[in-house]
């Protein structure tokens, strides 16, 4: 959950290690690094799907996406040490959220709509985000779509 920035007494003045944050920006942050773990997350889940796909190209494209997801973690992670002058703090627990999948449909079905959901996440991130970041958000936000696209197609092959 979010915290409900800014406080009542927050000054608008206060600064990070490049400038001015706006009250929008505070919560950009915690968003990255909640992005961070998902990324990671979602990693893991892809691996666990690649192991159910019934074909080599269905494998192929799922590998193609869980390799997308470890560059959109860095990228965050790039992000985030910029923004705060810190090396994100994801603990290994926070990362392996993960779930474990059985059923190569319904993980088709739930990694289509986990990708819609980080869009929107994401698209949240790039509007509020400082200006020197939005071309690599906007790469990631892309590529999500993508992403939702490939499985979409993986789901309607195989229903």
């Amino acid at each position: 959950m979010i915290p409900s920035y800014p406080p009542s007494h927050y000054s608008y003045q206060q600064r990070n290690c490049y400038g001015y944050i706006s009250p929008n920006q505070e919560m950009i942050p915690y968003m990255i690094l909640q992005s961070i773990s998902g990324e990671r997350s979602d990693e893991l889940f892809y691996q666990q799907l690649i192991q159910l796909a019934p074909t080599e190209n269905e494998k192929k494209i799922i590998a193609g996406i869980r390799d997308d997801e470890r560059k959109h973690n860095q990228m965050f992670r790039n992000i985030y040490q910029q923004l705060t002058c810190t090396i994100p703090n994801v603990s290994e627990s926070m990362e392996e959220q993960g779930e474990t999948v059985t059923n190569y449909l319904e993980g088709i079905e739930k990694a289509l709509f986990g990708e819609l959901k980080a869009f929107e996440k994401y698209r949240t991130i790039f509007f509020n985000i400082q200006p020197q970041f939005r071309d690599m958000i906007f790469e990631i936000m892309t590529d999500e779509i993508k992403h939702a696209s490939y499985y979409n197609y993986l789901f309607a092959k195989n229903k």
